[in-house]
């Protein structure tokens, strides 16, 4: 699969997607206009290995609820992401059996590099 779960509204997001000009064999997938389901979900926490490597931890949503002083286990994250989907990190890029998670500029450029290939 190469897939690109994305928000159109985050300025962060249409600048990497703009850096990473996928291509044309790409689907972009707006999290907001359509979120994304169960088995979604479960295939991306298959390749990242857990919910929490997902979830954003800036999301405002986390700090309103204050979740940072909660105990969150895996299915709770897993919830959440189902929930809204601010919870999402975002961008997070699949391609193939390779997911590339969040803005940082290491994952950026890893998730570019991959693309070239």
């Amino acid at each position: 699969m190469k897939k690109i779960y994305h928000l159109s509204t985050c300025d962060t997001c249409k600048k990497i997607l703009k850096e990473l000009d996928p291509p044309a064999n790409y689907e972009l997938q707006d999290i907001k206009e359509n979120p994304l389901t169960e088995e979604q979900l479960e295939e991306l926490k298959h390749l990242s290995g857990t919910y929490e490597a997902l979830f954003s931890k800036r999301a405002r949503l986390y700090k309103e609820r204050d979740l940072e002083n909660k105990q969150i286990s895996e299915e709770d994250y897993k919830n959440l992401l189902l929930e809204h989907y601010t919870f999402l990190k975002r961008p997070v890029i699949v391609n193939g059996q390779k997911i590339f998670i969040g803005n940082s500029k290491k994952e950026v450029a890893a998730a570019k590099a991959s693309l070239s290939e």
